[in-house]
């Protein structure tokens, strides 16, 4: 029976370490989506502004 008490609770912290990992590959993910997206703005209006003058 103990045992059995164990492996539940080590199944649950396996799962909120899963869970941490996920969010925070998420949350990376999204960083890095909004920075490239950034920078590809801002070269888009320095090269647009290099071609107008």
């Amino acid at each position: 029976m103990r045992n059995e008490r164990d492996n539940s609770a080590l199944g649950i912290i396996i799962a909120i370490v899963t869970c941490a990992a996920a969010i925070s590959a998420a949350v990376t993910a999204f960083l890095l989506v909004n920075e490239k997206k950034k920078r590809d703005e801002e070269e888009l209006e320095r090269y647009l502004d290099c071609s107008i003058q």
